[in-house]
């Protein structure tokens, strides 16, 4: 057995709990040459004396600061080493990389708020955007009924790296497309006809502003915005039976890729 209490110097075991490092770690910095004990027991176990303890503390100061091992071996045992400089190298790495790290934190503060409020916008600034008659309730309302959904985690995903100028560009689209279904409408153009498919297949793209849309999916919507009294109200206040149309042109859209609305389903 090693003599733990050897005046001479401190064992592996010793060091190991006075700086904090593995003793794996003391292993391979001896191996390597990096750290070496100068004595030895008469059993063969390491010894570490007063200097290496000094030495091994400059390593894992400058190990902390992050700087390789084969860098700390220079700034130790290369007198042409200007510590110094290398140290104010790596402190404006370390700076670097504190500022990403803040940045990252921010993200991630936002995007959990997005998760948990769905909007990172004050009630008056979406009563701006969106209008006087939206609700501002309703991203609570949406996140208490669809929170657990993949959509829901890919709206607020993309809510999360939206201001108020990004979503007055989102508004600003969809608000361009119910003035083309509209003029469609009123144009008389026919369910299932190439102009009406284009305009179908615009819906899915402008609504992947808020995530992603399958066909199937989309018929389910076409029945929402036709059944439920708000989303009507909305698309019936463009135009009278534009709802209605609306729906129409999707099923035909979906029946032409083999898909039976009917019994489509929000997949």
């Amino acid at each position: 057995m090693p003599d733990a209490t050897a005046p001479d110097g401190l064992t592996v075991g010793q060091v190991s709990a006075r700086l904090g490092v593995t003793v794996r770690a003391l292993h391979h910095w001896d191996e390597i040459g990096l750290a070496r004990p100068s004595l030895r027991t008469a059993a063969g176990y390491r010894l570490y004396t007063a200097d290496d303890l000094e030495r091994l503390h400059r390593i894992v100061v400058y190990r902390e600061t992050g700087l390789g091992l084969d860098r700390i071996r220079a700034v130790l045992d290369d007198s042409a080493v200007d510590v110094p400089g290398a140290l104010r190298a790596q402190r404006a790495q370390v700076a670097e990389r504190i500022d990403r790290l803040q940045r990252l934190s921010a993200g991630l503060d936002r995007m959990i708020d997005a998760h948990e409020r769905g909007l990172l916008l004050t009630v008056e600034q979406q009563t701006a955007i969106f209008g006087p008659r939206w609700n501002p309730d309703w991203a609570t309302e949406a996140r208490q009924r669809y929170g657990a959904t993949a959509q829901w985690q890919q709206y607020a995903e993309r809510s999360a790296s939206r201001g108020p100028q990004e979503w007055r560009d989102v508004v600003g689209t969809v608000t361009d497309l119910d003035r083309a279904l509209a003029d469609a409408m009123d144009a008389g153009v026919a369910p299932g006809s190439p102009e009406a498919n284009r305009l179908v297949e615009r819906h899915r793209e402008v609504f992947a502003a808020y995530f992603p849309l399958t066909r199937q999916m989309q018929v389910c919507l076409g029945r929402m915005y036709e059944a439920d009294p708000a989303f009507a109200a909305h698309y019936d206040g463009i135009r009278a039976g534009l709802a209605t149309w609306f729906r129409r042109i999707v099923d035909a859209g979906a029946r032409a890729h083999g898909i039976d609305p009917d019994t489509a389903t929000w997949e």
